[in-house]
């Protein structure tokens, strides 16, 4: 039996004697110990310039388990050699994932501890300052970490440092174009700062490092079709926002939190393009599900009020009344307006 196999990461390995040992290492082992049956080839990977193991992504559509196998415990040999990075790896069967590894390097190195002490401290609420102080070593160990200056962009974000997230999430930008996080986390701040267009800039980058397997995928398709209608782009934002409400989530993928507000959002963009019939359908949706956290429920009564006016209907009127008791200023003025 065969699996779709995708591989994507970044290891750097700090020194020119450092890259060139685990170069030689790793095609050692890829003739002697695993038959050259691995699903990565190391001219590919191997970057001289960076000294790192760079793989944007790589996807082999009938890989055997064998090498799935020795591709993985390749990549956790080279993990321990590593001093920053990391790699996803994904086994998908008919469209769902079979197996899923996320290899990092652990080894007993300065920048690798303190990278994992920042990061765990990250998620600790109230010990920013720590996590940042952790992360910050792990900076100055090895400067061209580049998912600590990720982390410690998320950490100023949380601070509200954004101009200090900012120069972070472009900092790991700079040493790992393809990794998704910094380009989301920059876009995020960039929405906080009101620059819509900046943001819509990064999402692209954002879906183009992940993959549809990724919540972040969905995402950043969904914060990008935002985006578009900030900017009053109704198409751009149809686009987005098409796929995600087509997608189905799981409980528990942090998306599914998120369902509501995207159909009320896509049938904004179609009603702005008086496609109202569909519009009224994405109202409707959005309103059979029965969570109001992240949408604004006047909003959505609102405009699925003026889609219902819009196509002949009766109806509106209630939607508006209901909209105005939410709190909707403009639901009580086409009120008053009949």
């Amino acid at each position: 039996m065969t699996y779709k196999a995708i591989f994507s990461g970044h290891f750097e390995f700090g020194t020119e004697r450092s890259y060139q040992k685990m170069v030689d290492m790793f095609e050692h082992r890829s003739e002697n110990y695993y038959r050259n049956a691995i699903l990565l080839n190391g001219e590919a990977v191997f970057d001289e310039e960076s000294q790192s193991l760079h793989v944007p992504r790589e996807i082999a559509p009938a890989a055997t388990s064998k090498e799935w196998n020795n591709t993985i415990n390749i990549l956790k040999f080279v993990a321990d050699y590593a001093i920053a990075g990391s790699f996803s790896a994904w086994m998908v069967n008919e469209g769902k994932v079979v197996k899923h590894f996320v290899i990092e390097p652990n080894s007993d190195k300065a920048a690798v501890q303190a990278f994992l002490q920042g990061r765990e401290l990250v998620q600790e609420e109230g010990r920013e300052k720590e996590a940042m102080k952790a992360l910050s070593r792990a900076i100055d160990k090895y400067e061209r970490h580049a998912k600590a200056y990720e982390r410690r962009g998320f950490v100023n974000q949380q601070l509200r440092n954004y101009d200090d997230a900012i120069y972070d999430y472009s900092k790991s930008i700079d040493i790992n174009p393809n990794a998704a996080e910094p380009y989301l986390g920059r876009a995020l701040v960039y929405i906080v700062k009101e620059d819509y267009a900046a943001a819509a800039a990064d999402l692209v980058y954002a879906i183009k490092g992940s993959i549809p397997l990724q919540p972040m995928f969905w995402q950043s398709r969904r914060i990008k079709g935002e985006c578009h209608l900030k900017l009053e782009q109704w198409d751009k934002a149809e686009f987005e926002l098409k796929f995600v409400t087509k997608r189905h989530f799981n409980e528990d993928d942090p998306n599914f939190k998120w369902r509501k507000r995207a159909f009320c959002n896509y049938g904004i963009s179609l009603f702005e393009q008086a496609k109202y019939k569909d519009a009224l359908t994405a109202f409707d949706t959005a309103l059979s599900i029965d969570n109001e956290l992240n949408a604004s429920q006047s909003e959505l009564l609102l405009y699925r009020g003026m889609t219902l006016q819009q196509l002949g209907k009766s109806g509106f009127q209630q939607a508006w009344e209901e909209a105005a008791n939410y709190g909707s200023e403009r639901a009580a003025e086409l009120l008053q307006a009949i």
